[in-house]
Parts: structure tokens; sequence; C-alpha cells
């Protein structure tokens, strides 16, 4: 291998982290000796943990603990002669692969599947749950359920999970929080502040609580470490309406200088001073998020003497509506981290066309790449992957989200698809993008399943929508050449990114599933259709885009909103079954990998330059 993919250090040693099934069958016992000597009958177990994370700190991966189900996202329940894991559409094969059928049954996990799960147990069972890794709207749920089915939920003091794992779990982390320059924040967090807080005066109340990492470093401009993956500090705050707040991380969490970053304006507070704090709002409304709080901290408020109001992070919708400075940044990060992709996308079809490399060696290669390009050629550093690289070959591109390690590697070798989804955060934006490229000769099958999924990724790619227009709306356009020949597949086709923050954020999406919230200027949304023939080979191309306001063509009445592309990598020609494009569609292309050569052409070595120009010419 080359010097790029010779290097190991510990940044790579995370593929070496792996879980087997049969680690389920010692940790369910452990876990239902507790359960035993807490009287419960059951056990809830979410995969989100105390700040509703996607990506968790490894203290909290409880639920890979006690199954050994790595995906990001899912649930079980625990009884005391059974257990069931719960996963999504993204996650079917991998959770069986990583779970001990003699323990686990897996089942699909969609809103109420917890919930039906309750009403299998024996009349009258006490059902266990740790009200800090619940949302109120979750909680709510399982209530209505067990009320129906006549068993009774329990709220642990000690998550039984946490007793089990014992002196064996990690420590919480504690990485410093750091000021995130308003050069790249394009907004000051007083500002930001003050028209929240006049929001929450508009909307009558006196504060909000909120817990959710990404909005605690969108709201202040400070990043952390905490989370693999994201750059969140996990704390909460309170903002009061008159744009004041108290912000509660642990001391050893606070850097040098933060107190002046913050302001007089924010106090920085240990956490355990925040129901204490909660009770100087006793009499007066507080605003608390069902979904992305906890069932926890409702009570808190309850117990605190205020009045709890149920709504929206605040938050939320401003975070997901990036300003200009934001978007200029992100559209620099992604030419940058174009230009390292395409130099990873040259090597897999030239020199690792001979030396085959394993899954492993492939994403290492693409890691290596953007450490040392972002250092060495553009001089801003890598801060870490926006995820673990999906690198999946023949049968593994069919798991949407599969999770290479060490015990699953496999060999690449021709006659067959490799899919890489990946992505990296720097301080200035966070890319997410998937190219699926043919090692050797792809068959007559592999073109026709990727131009019917690119032909989705363009329909997408150029629509234009009312104001109003939501992801649900749009998801079909994507879908339409696959279900025109009877396939489809079992994941969102879009989802919102954030800037320097999580890869994974809301409100936006798009997907099958019903969204309340229109598509907004300024919004990042990714756009990857895929196809996935299990145990042969996966097809996903996405690229990120933003929503921005579309030409209207004379006479037209009215205005309308279209996505700009953020990803600039050329897109495996070799896999384009050209006589299947309409003319539009050639042309999209045609134009698409023009604007790659012009943006990305400089920023390579005159080698993969020369090779650019090649795959970019038109179709």
């Amino acid at each position: 291998m080359t010097a790029d993919t010779a290097q190991k250090s510990d940044y790579f040693q995370h593929y070496d982290v792996t879980t087997s099934p049969e680690q389920g069958v010692r940790h369910v016992a452990a876990l239902r000796a507790q359960m035993n000597a807490q009287g419960l009958d059951a056990f809830i177990v979410p995969h989100e943990d105390e700040h509703q994370n996607e990506y968790l700190p490894d203290a909290n991966e409880r639920l890979a603990w006690v199954s050994g189900f790595t995906g990001s996202a899912g649930a079980a329940i625990i009884f005391m002669d059974r257990a069931i894991l719960f996963a999504d559409g993204r996650y079917t094969l991998q959770s069986r692969e990583q779970t001990d059928p003699s323990v686990f049954t897996v089942e699909d996990y969609h809103g109420g599947a917890v919930a039906d799960a309750i009403a299998t147990a024996r009349p009258g069972a006490i059902i266990g749950y740790d009200p800090r890794l619940t949302s109120p709207d979750g909680l709510k749920r399982l209530n209505d359920a067990a009320t129906r089915t006549g068993m009774t939920l329990k709220a642990v003091d000690l998550n039984p999970i946490d007793m089990a794992w014992g002196k064996a779990r990690p420590a919480q982390p504690m990485a410093p929080i750091v000021a995130q320059p308003l050069k790249h924040a394009g907004e000051a967090s007083a500002d930001k502040r003050a028209r929240i807080g006049d929001a929450l005066k508009a909307k009558g109340v006196a504060a909000a609580l909120i817990t959710a990492p990404s909005s605690l470093a969108w709201l202040f401009n400070i990043r952390g470490g905490d989370v693999i993956r994201s750059p969140l500090p996990l704390g909460q705050a309170i903002l009061k309406s008159d744009g004041s707040a108290e912000l509660f991380v642990e001391p050893a969490k606070i850097s040098d200088g933060l107190a002046a970053w913050l302001g007089d304006e924010v106090a920085l507070k240990s956490p355990d001073a925040i129901t204490v704090r909660l009770a100087a709002f006793c009499g007066q409304p507080v605003l608390i998020d069902g979904q992305l709080s906890s069932a926890y901290w409702l009570e808190a408020i309850r117990a605190a003497g205020a009045t709890p109001v149920m709504g929206e992070d605040p938050c939320l919708l401003p975070r997901a509506i990036k300003n200009a400075v934001e978007i200029a940044g992100t559209k620099a990060a992604h030419i940058r981290d174009g230009a390292m992709l395409t130099t990873f996308l040259h090597w897999l079809a030239t020199e690792a066309q001979n030396l085959l490399p394993t899954e492993i060696e492939a994403a290492q290669k693409l890691e290596a790449i953007r450490r040392r390009m972002s250092a060495q050629t553009f001089g801003i550093a890598l801060q870490d992957l926006s995820f673990d690289t999906i690198s999946g070959f023949g049968p593994h591109g069919a798991l949407p989200h599969y999770k290479v390690n060490v015990q699953s590697n496999l060999k690449t070798a021709h006659g067959n698809l490799l899919l890489v989804d990946s992505g990296a955060q720097y301080l200035d934006g966070t890319t997410d993008v998937t190219r699926t490229v043919a090692i050797g000769t792809p068959k007559p099958e592999h073109k026709h399943m990727f131009t019917l999924v690119l032909k989705g990724h363009i329909a997408l790619a150029t629509v234009r929508f009312p104001a109003g227009t939501t992801g649900t709306h749009l998801d079909a356009l994507a879908r339409q050449f696959l279900w025109a020949e009877g396939f489809d597949y079992d994941h969102g086709t879009g989802h919102g990114v954030g800037v320097y923050l999580g890869v994974h954020e809301g409100p936006q999406r798009i997907s099958k599933g019903l969204s309340a919230q229109g598509l907004l200027a300024g919004m990042i949304v990714s756009n990857e259709p895929g196809f996935y023939k299990t145990d042969d080979y996966g097809i996903r191309i996405e690229n990120l885009q933003y929503v921005t306001e579309a030409t209207v063509p004379e006479g037209g009445e009215r205005a309308m909103l279209g996505f700009e592309n953020l990803t600039w990598a050329p897109i495996d020609r070799d896999l384009i079954d050209v006589a299947m494009l309409s003319a539009p569609e050639r042309a999209y292309m045609d134009a698409y990998h023009a604007q790659v050569l012009e943006k990305v052409g400089p920023l390579v070595s005159a080698e993969v330059k020369a090779w650019l120009e090649g795959v970019c010419a038109p179709l």
C-alpha cells in the first residue's frame, strides 16, 4: 500500500472496536440480575442518551453494551425470559449479524414499536425505564400503552444497565469547551440570544430549558468534544426571555477565556445547580421540547414550581436556516473536501484496481488523504470525521449504514461495486458525500440500477417548488424511476446538515415520513437515493445541497425555491448507461462535471487533474 494507507495511528483504532453476539448472553444476564433487585419485570433500553444524542460518548452506549448492536438508531426491551431488539430498515441485516439469536428477537423499529411490545408482557408487569433517556413525547406513548394493557411503568433512579456495567463502564467525557469564532458563526451569540428571547416573550414564556447539545453549541457559539464525530459540548442551559442565560456544564470543561467569550449576560454554572436555578421560575411558564429533552427535566420543572410549556426547541429552526457566512464557509469546505475526495476516487480508479484494498484500507486511505491535504495543501486542519466512514464492498454495500470492523472486513475484487459514504468536520463546514464505484468492469445490471438511482438524484437536484413545500412532497421525485421498475430503498432521501455541527439535524428532511416543516432558504439537506440488492451490492449517490430562491421563467406567477449544489466530486461514468438518460439529464451531468473540473481541478495534483479532465468530459 502507499504511505497514506500504511499509516496506523490511534485515530484509526476505531476499526478494531467490535462487539460480539456472545456478549448478549453475559450482559443480558447481568442486567436481569439488576432488574430483579429493583423489582422490574422488563426494562426499556433506548439508543439515545441523557441528551437525546444520535452519536454517543462511549459511556452512554447502553444499547450496544447490552445487545452488541452498534447502529445509531434503535431500542430494546429486556424481559426476564426474552429480549427484543428494534432496528429500522437501515440496519435490518446488521442488527441480526451483531446480536445473538438465542437471546434477541430482532423486529422492525417504528414509532410505536416499544409501546406495542409492552402489550406482550404478563398482566400487571412492572416495566422500568430511565426518565433521563426518555423524551416526554416518548413517555406519553409508553404510558398510554401501559394503561391500555394494565401494566405499570416505573421510573428508575439508578439505571440497571449502568449498575450491571459497573467499573468497566468508561468515564463520562470532559472535553474542553472552546469558542466558535464569529468569522465562522456569522452572528454573535448575544444577537442570537436576543432574537430567541424575543420569540420566547412572544410565546408568553419566561424562559426555555435547552438540553440539546447542538442547540447549546449554536446558541452560545461554542464547540466541544464530548460526542464522537460531532463537536458538541454536553450540558444544559436556561435561556430567559430577556436574552440572558445560564449555561450548566462540568467545571472541568471550562477552558481559559470561555467566560469572557460568553460575556456578562451568560452565567457559567455546574450541572448540579440547575434544579435550584429552575426554582427561580416558580409560578412562571418554562418552555421545554417534548422530543429533544427528557422526561426527567419535565418533572424537574414541575418540581421547581414552574409551569412547563411543551414546544419546539426555540433554537431548532433558526439553527437550520444558515446565514450568509455559514453558507460561504460550507461552500469553501465542500470545495476543499471535494479535492480530497477526488484524489481518493483517482486512487480507486487507478492504483486500487490492481491493489484490491480491503474495506478498512479504503476507508483509511480516504481519512489519510483528508488529513494530509487539509494540513499540507490547504492549511486548514481536519477536525474529525462527521461519522464513521461507511466502506462497503459487494454484499456489505447492501447494508445502508454498514460499519466495517476487523471481523467483517472484506477485500475488494473485480466485478462488483464499492460504496463509500464519508464526511468530515472542518471549522467552516460539515461534509457528507457518497460515491459508488466499480471495481473492475461493472455488470450491465450494475449500470442499469446505478442509472435509475442517478436519474432520481438529478430529479431532486433540479426541482423547483413553491414556499411551504416539505421534504415529504419531494421524496417521490428521487424514487420514481426505481418505483417504475418495482424497486425502492428503505431510508430517507435527505437529512439536514449542520455547519461544524451534527451531520444529521432537523427539523428539515426529505423522506416518505410525514413532515410538517417546509423547506426554507438557507437549509442544507442531503440528496441520497439508493438501491440495495441483499447479499450482492449496494448503490447510493449523495451530494449535499442547500435551499435557495430559484429563478422563475418569464410569465411565472409564483416565487419558487430550488436547490444549489454544495458537493463537488465526479460520479463514476463507467456506471452510467448514457442511453437511459434524457437530453436534460445528460446536460445536467455534463454541467455538473464541468463545475467539478472548474472548482476542484486547480486544487489537486497534475496527475489527478489529468484523470479528472477525462472523467469530467461530456457524456
